[in-house]
């Protein structure tokens, strides 16, 4: 069974960005996840334009931008002008008042549109917008922080989501606390990707090429 593995680049060494970028291709990452964040819609700071901006032209892997930032539909030309086309780019729609022409902006310039589920955002609220997006990120921790603790109530979400996936055209991805157990339970229900950070990936002092051969050699549980 094949899942996309991603690199969350905000748990990277930033003291030799380049040197992590080109391990973790040579370790075969699938993706760069760059979470952008204003300390507002979340309480922390982290990647920047500038960061992004390097990271894509330093690597011809695709870039999975994960805006956690309020009203991204104001700023969301600088981020499209240093994309390229088939870059991923979410927003979350409780940032935004109107959503769907921020997403229209996003497909209007070759990327790929996606949308952002914090743990306590109902699939309900955000139904419409499944029809528009290619991809979901699915939160399992509140989002602004790495290494938080699983909410295991997001399981049941994912489930609602999976059921979805086929008739409105869109991937499910898992992004946080991912470790071994949570790629074996949930790959074979239909996540196609997981956002890997300190759970597993990062911080570990082995190479991100053995710990990516083991994670894709795991035992997958059942259906």
């Amino acid at each position: 069974m094949n899942f996309e593995l991603n690199a969350s680049m905000m748990c990277a060494n930033f003291g030799n960005l380049e040197k992590e970028v080109r391990e973790l291709e040579a370790a075969g990452i699938d993706s760069f996840h760059i979470d952008i964040m204003d300390g507002r819609f979340v309480p922390n700071f982290a990647m920047s334009l500038g960061d992004m901006a390097y990271i894509a032209r330093a690597t011809e892997k695709p870039l999975d931008v994960h805006l956690m930032i309020e009203h991204p539909y104001n700023r969301i030309d600088l981020f499209l002008r240093n994309l390229r086309k088939g870059d991923t780019v979410y927003i979350h729609p409780e940032a935004e008042y109107h959503p769907s022409t921020t997403l229209q902006m996003i497909i209007d310039a070759g990327m790929v549109p996606g949308i952002a589920i914090n743990p306590g955002t109902s699939v309900e609220t955000v139904f419409e917008m499944l029809r528009i997006v290619d991809k979901v990120l699915v939160m399992s921790v509140n989002p602004g922080n790495a290494g938080q603790m699983y909410r295991p109530y997001v399981g049941q979400k994912i489930d609602r989501l999976l059921s979805l996936k086929d008739e409105m055209g869109f991937e499910l991805y898992w992004d946080g606390a991912c470790g071994l157990d949570k790629i074996s339970e949930f790959a074979p229900k239909g996540i196609k990707g997981f956002v890997l950070g300190t759970t597993v990936l990062f911080g570990k002092n082995r190479p991100y090429g053995d710990i990516l051969k083991e994670l894709r050699e795991i035992k997958l549980g059942d259906n």
